[in-house]
């Protein structure tokens, strides 16, 4: 039934942004993040951040974590996409019908905002927590530099979860692991430079809550939502290229898919 797959994609974006956004905020109101927030009538007003090494580690585990997680909660009712990126990269493989890409985007984008939503009830009181998690390009990086790194990060991610969900010659037990580890590890590359999203909600989220105070996120926005999509796209096309046929299996749940699926 469509609708508890909905449900599922909805609670597994949710808890990706409420506990990987929600560690950035614990980061700032521990220390590891220091943020100030520059005044509006300034050329470039927004939150200025000063992050400790270690955050990175603690934040870029919280989401891998999670991600691993609802993997192996929800991964048998909904394919365990948690990204709207993941669900258009499907799509484009052939490994997920169109007609419902609707469906599952707005699930993820829902569960995304109602995260933050709870953030923004429990925390916009909190001076230092007045971006919510929210992804910017910070200013010593450039936005061109910045859309490639989220293109290649996603692209490693989907090419990753291609092999987990479409491949018969993958251990189904490792799936969560191997998709949560990926995660991981492209964060600690990426957090610097982008925040390392590879997920449209989870950024999209956060930058309408923050905007009152960093107009930014919002603003570099368009980065967020068509790098990882581009990236999700060209690596499912790759890895359906480098997979034969012979040993390709559904990457959507059965009820979904059609009797025959052309990659």
């Amino acid at each position: 039934m469509l609708a508890r797959k909905m449900v599922a994609e909805f609670v597994g974006t949710f808890a990706l942004v409420f506990i990987g956004c929600g560690a950035i905020i614990a980061q700032s109101t521990l220390g590891g993040i220091k943020m100030t927030a520059v005044a509006k009538g300034v050329a470039a007003p927004g939150i200025v951040m000063e992050v400790n090494p270690t955050s990175y580690f603690a934040i870029a585990f919280a989401f891998g974590l999670t991600i691993m997680v609802m993997v192996y909660a929800v991964g048998h009712i909904s394919a365990a996409h948690f990204n709207p990126a993941v669900t258009i990269g499907f799509a484009v493989a052939g490994r997920f019908p169109w007609r419902y890409v609707p469906h599952y985007l707005l699930a993820e984008f829902g569960g995304a905002f109602l995260a933050s939503l709870v953030h923004w009830g429990l925390m916009s009181g909190e001076g230092l927590n007045v971006n919510f998690g929210a992804t910017a390009i910070p200013p010593t990086f450039n936005l061109a530099g910045g859309f490639l790194v989220e293109v290649v990060l996603t692209f490693l991610l989907m090419f990753v979860i291609m092999a987990a969900a479409t491949d018969k010659r993958f251990p189904s037990a490792a799936s969560g692991l191997a998709i949560g580890l990926t995660v991981t590890i492209c964060a600690l590359m990426g957090g610097a430079f982008t925040g390392a999203s590879m997920n449209p909600a989870r950024s999209l989220a956060p930058a309408v809550f923050a905007f009152t105070a960093d107009p930014r996120p919002l603003q570099q926005i368009w980065v967020y939502l068509l790098a990882p999509a581009i990236g999700a796209a060209i690596a499912a096309r790759v890895y359906e290229f480098l997979r034969p046929e012979e040993f390709a299996r559904k990457g959507a749940p059965e009820d979904l898919m059609p009797t025959t699926v052309e990659a």
